[in-house]
């Protein structure tokens, strides 16, 4: 079982010709709300990808509809509280070369006590992988009791803030990053190719293993001096929210399978490539079923 110590946002999702500029009112073609947050996208797509993930997380009880959608996709949510408090939730404008821009409102995602998160990892069994993203707070409270548990932490830190340099990288034993947070975690410029970037995440984390996402230029793992590429496939994305989230979800489903690594990364990367084929975060995230057609059309 992998845990997820995820975020639960409700999106608000407006499609406009391009991203809002300061000072401009623009009109929004079309509107949606839908179940988002990236523990919740990576929760629902672990579990579309047939894997075993229980997810960690606060709810408002308004919207306990997104915990029902969750459980209906094979999620573990006995442990996902509904609270009275408002839900996270995120404005989302989608442009129509698919590239967006997000504005987040925390809400009971930062509502978590360390001894509620000593609890959740008492329920964990020692050797089970820990799953966490940036958008939940008192993460330093959860390494620690995930390292106290012995648990394998893996770590998202999307989005990117100050915060995530202070946190105790080096007990992750799996990271994930794209080019942005890999140059803030190594100091480099945003622009830095992949083998910079990767050179920099070794010489600061040495014992942690990553897998670092550049969108069109493909995906890199990493561990010690062992690299493994994975290309990126030739689609054209027409929203590009969930994508990363997909890629983790499918990625961990497959480790959870005792995929070698080219096997996880090739199935994360066409989950990841289908997802940006279509609308929306939670709804974008492709079925198992659906990626193991698109693999097998590919490399026909």
């Amino acid at each position: 079982m992998l845990h997820n110590f995820g975020s639960i946002n409700l999106d608000h999702v407006y499609r406009v010709p391009h991203l809002v500029h300061p000072g401009e009112t623009l009109a929004s073609r079309a509107y949606q709300v839908g179940l988002g947050g990236k523990g919740a996208n990576q929760s629902l797509a672990m579990a579309l990808a047939g894997g075993q993930v229980s997810h960690w997380g606060r709810l408002g009880r308004q919207d306990a509809w997104a915990r029902e959608r969750l459980a209906d996709a094979g999620v573990n949510v006995a442990h996902l509280a509904l609270v009275d408090e408002p839900s996270g939730h995120a404005i989302i404008q989608v442009d129509d070369s698919g590239e967006n821009a997000i504005i987040l409102f925390s809400g009971a995602n930062h509502g978590f006590t360390p001894s509620a998160l000593a609890e959740l990892a008492a329920l964990a069994r020692p050797g089970e992988w820990l799953l966490a993203q940036n958008e939940c707070n008192a993460l330093p409270e959860l390494f620690a009791s995930a390292r106290e548990r012995g648990l394998n932490i893996a770590f998202n830190p999307a989005p990117m803030t100050k915060d995530v340099a202070r946190l105790p990288l080096e007990t992750c034993q799996l990271l994930f990053v794209n080019r942005v947070e890999a140059a803030g975690l190594v100091g480099l410029p945003e622009s830095s190719g992949a083998e910079a970037l990767l050179a920099g995440l070794r010489q600061r984390l040495p014992e942690t293993d990553t897998v670092l996402t550049l969108g069109g230029a493909g995906a890199w793992y990493q561990s010690g001096d062992e690299q493994c590429y994975q290309p990126a496939l030739p689609v054209k994305p027409v929203d590009t929210t969930a994508a990363g989230d997909t890629f983790i979800g499918y990625f961990m489903a497959a480790l959870q399978e005792g995929k070698t690594v080219a096997g996880c990364l090739g199935l994360a990367a066409h989950a990841a490539a289908l997802c940006v084929q279509q609308f929306g975060a939670a709804e974008s995230i492709p079925l198992r079923a659906d990626v193991e057609h698109a693999m097998s059309q590919f490399h026909a």
